[in-house]
């Protein structure tokens, strides 16, 4: 980075930058390779995934003023012998620094999880020493993102300083992410008196708000219109604009705004002249209430500590502390409302915990939706089948099951868009396999990594009210052990798989909400006799896992999900065919669960077949004979759903008035 190529391509990046005025895309950045020092990367399966790690921290240091300013502070830095190299920004305005770091037996991390947690622990420590040696020249390290995949674009210094006799920094391996908030902000004292009044507001918002709230007060107190009291409005207007603080040119300007020329200037600017001559204490009494400047000071406090945004997902508040170590949203609870309370107290504002819920809980926080989010933020599908190959990673002898996934991940994702508000995506794959073959791992690896915080294993169907708000509040619900699922729960079971919408009292609510549903749902299970109720077989992928599950594939998440979203888009169907269900029904016979009383019945009964000589008998009756033969007392339960099960069995029916005879042979 020492030469430049002939096409000068960081030049003319900064050439742009000085006619760009800071707005807008500046297409030269893009012609410019970003350069990663910490790791190597390769390509695995289509990803780019990491083959090493080097140890290397990438520091920032933004918002100089210009290429002479950056080239003092790389001197300064060039002179510690923590630096390995350090150099001046594509921008010209910033200075990149790079210190080596090794484990104490000069070895450095193998692993992808290794790394990640060295590299974040070596970048908190390089950010606290270099932050020391910039307190001298008023300058800060930017933050960013702690992961060993920090890279910058590439840049032309000619004084690029580089140390290869550098002795790295030696770090024990940790074992967690580094603790959270080394770093508290400094508030400086504000020498604008404005400033201080109405903080993180631009000046002319200021003025505007307080003259406004000047003439205002002068309406009130003057009691006439402009028109007949223009003179002594305009001196009580002047009067509160001195005790506000307003400069008197800015009252000039604002005043003959809104008299639009029915004042002259003259006058107009020899009132406020003598106001402010004769007026004492400046900006003493600003006509802005004080609980206006207690809700401004607090949205100024609120925007410069933190990060808020309300996860319509979780429906909960997340926040985050701004120039800290850490990076990620978490849940607003009570042990952070006291928190955010103390702080403010600590800079002079009396806000109370309760204060701060009532600002948090109000439309001051964004929305935030993690679907939304993740959908829209897709690249543009490349056109190769990766939801096909995710369900070939499952071994089964089940030829229809790639496109049966297919069919079902398409669903699953049209339900997360909204698609279709009236069917809700009612059928589940049933992974059946043995102990340890990978099906919760499988299941748990179809959301991408960012969105695992809305998939569980665990809902219980005895608990109604929960398991429906569920549907709210995941987007992939795994039934685990679905064997375990009781037969007195089937019914629910169905109903739930089958409910587009949630009309349910969410907790501390007494209304009741209509919610969306988001939740598509999965099964696995160790056993194969597992479905008890044959009208909704139907609604089950079955397959028969026969081998190990590829859990260790990696998975190109962007792009298997533009794939989905793509095909949605160009009209693909999401729904199963009247044709595919009743391939599923058919598949699914094997899976069935064969009764106790189907079992009785088919020891001392069979199905007459066409033509043969049999009996006719009611169900009651053939299950009196069961009873009288086996020495088994069946309960009322049974008894009413034995009709049932003599349909499933395909026992040929007459009706009669006397009700339905069935024609069975005795054995």
């Amino acid at each position: 980075m020492k030469t430049e190529t002939k096409t000068s391509p960081v030049t003319a990046l900064r050439r742009a930058l000085k006619f760009a005025g800071g707005s807008g895309h500046i297409m030269a950045v893009d012609k410019l390779p970003r350069i990663y020092f910490s790791v190597e990367m390769g390509r695995k399966e289509e990803v780019s995934v990491m083959k090493a790690y080097h140890g290397l921290i990438l520091l920032n240091v933004r918002g100089l003023a210009g290429f002479d300013e950056a080239v003092r502070l790389r001197d300064k830095l060039a002179g510690l012998p923590q630096t390995m190299i350090t150099f001046v920004g594509s921008s010209g305005r910033s200075v990149k620094i790079l210190v080596p770091f090794l484990r104490p037996d000069g070895s450095l991390p193998a692993t992808v999880e290794e790394a990640r947690l060295f590299h974040a622990h070596a970048y908190q420590w390089a950010v606290n020493f270099y932050r020391g040696q910039l307190l001298p020249e008023h300058r800060d390290i930017t933050l960013e993102n702690p992961v060993p995949e920090q890279s910058c674009r590439y840049s032309f210094d000619p004084g690029l300083f580089f140390n290869p006799d550098v002795y790295p920094i030696r770090l024990e391996q940790p074992l967690s992410m580094p603790e959270e908030v080394t770093y508290r902000e400094t508030v400086e004292a504000e020498t604008d008196p404005l400033q201080r009044m109405m903080p993180g507001y631009e000046r002319s918002e200021i003025i505007s708000t307080l003259f406004e709230t000047s003439l205002y007060e002068a309406l009130n107190a003057v009691d006439c219109d402009r028109e007949e009291g223009s003179k002594l409005l305009i001196v009580e207007l002047t009067r509160n604009c001195f005790r506000s603080g307003i400069p008197e040119e800015e009252v000039v300007g604002w005043t003959l705004i809104h008299f639009r020329g029915k004042v002259p200037e003259i006058l107009v600017r020899e009132t406020v002249h003598n106001v402010y001559t004769v007026e004492k204490r400046f900006g003493s009494n600003p006509c802005i209430s004080p609980k206006q400047t207690m809700a401004v000071r607090t949205d100024e406090f609120m925007g410069r500590r933190y990060e808020f945004r309300y996860n319509t997902l979780a429906g909960v508040v997340e926040y985050r502390e701004r120039k800290t170590f850490c990076f990620n949203f978490r849940p607003v609870t009570d042990r952070v409302l006291n928190t955010i309370a103390v702080n403010a107290i600590s800079e002079g504002l009396e806000l109370w915990d309760r204060d701060v819920k009532r600002w948090i809980n109000s439309e001051r926080v964004p929305i935030y939706s993690p679907i939304t989010d993740f959908l829209y933020s897709l690249p543009r599908w490349d056109g190769k089948d990766r939801i096909r190959a995710l369900a070939s990673y499952v071994p089964c002898d089940n030829s229809h099951w790639p496109d049966f996934f297919h069919r079902w991940f398409l669903s699953m994702v049209a339900h997360w868009k909204g698609n279709d508000k009236q069917y809700a995506n009612s059928v589940s794959p049933l992974l059946i396999g043995a102990q340890g073959c990978g099906k919760s791992t499988y299941c748990r690896n179809l959301l991408p990594p960012d969105l695992r915080a809305y998939y569980t294993d665990s809902i219980d169907f005895s608990r109604k009210r929960d398991a429906e708000l569920y549907l709210n509040r995941f987007m992939l619900i795994n039934m685990d052990e679905f064997d375990q699922v009781s037969a007195n729960h089937q019914g629910f079971l169905k109903h739930i798989l089958q409910k587009p919408v949630l009309n349910v009292r969410k907790p501390n609510e007494s209304a009741v909400s209509e919610l969306k549903r988001y939740a598509s749902f999965i099964a696995t299970s160790n056993h194969s006799d597992l479905l008890s109720d044959p009208s909704g077989s139907r609604r089950f992928i079955c397959i028969n896992i026969t081998g190990k599950i590829r859990n260790d594939a990696v998975i190109n998440y962007p792009q298997l999900y533009a794939q989905a979203v793509q095909e949605l888009r160009d009209g693909e169907r999401s729904h199963f065919s009247s044709e595919e269900e009743a391939i599923l029904v058919e598949n699914n016979q094997e899976f069935e669960l064969q009764t106790p009383v189907e079992q009785l019945f088919q020891q001392y009964f069979r199905s007459a077949r066409e033509g043969e000589k049999c009996e006719t008998l009611l169900a009651v009756d053939i299950l009196g004979r069961i009873q009288k033969k086996s020495g088994f007392k069946l309960s009322a339960t049974k008894i009413v759903h034995f009709g049932r099960i003599l349909r499933k069995l395909g026992v040929p029916c007459k009706k009669m008035k006397n009700g339905n005879f069935y024609c069975v042979v005795e054995l």
